[in-house]
């Protein structure tokens, strides 16, 4: 299950991104959005979980949670 990720510190890194997400199960990947020119982070990015109840249940639970004094934004990815 593929999930986006918004409302990230800008000095967050793949790494810690995933962290958030393995006490939920297997993460397959994680992937922060840079700006292609400065490399910055655009405060957003995606995960991948092996198993789609899993990654439910990391929505369910981390959506709206706060890290660093910031709300994170967890939803299901929809292509669309």
């Amino acid at each position: 299950m593929k999930m986006y990720v918004g409302n990230l510190m800008y000095n967050m890194t793949e790494e810690e991104l995933r962290d958030l997400f393995i006490p939920f199960g297997k993460v397959l990947s994680s992937h922060i959005v840079t700006d292609p020119y400065t490399r910055q982070s655009k405060n957003m990015g995606y995960v991948v979980m092996a198993v789609g109840e899993e990654g439910r249940k990391a929505v369910k639970e981390l959506n709206g949670k706060e890290i660093n004094n910031r709300s994170l934004i967890v939803r299901k990815h929809d292509r669309s």
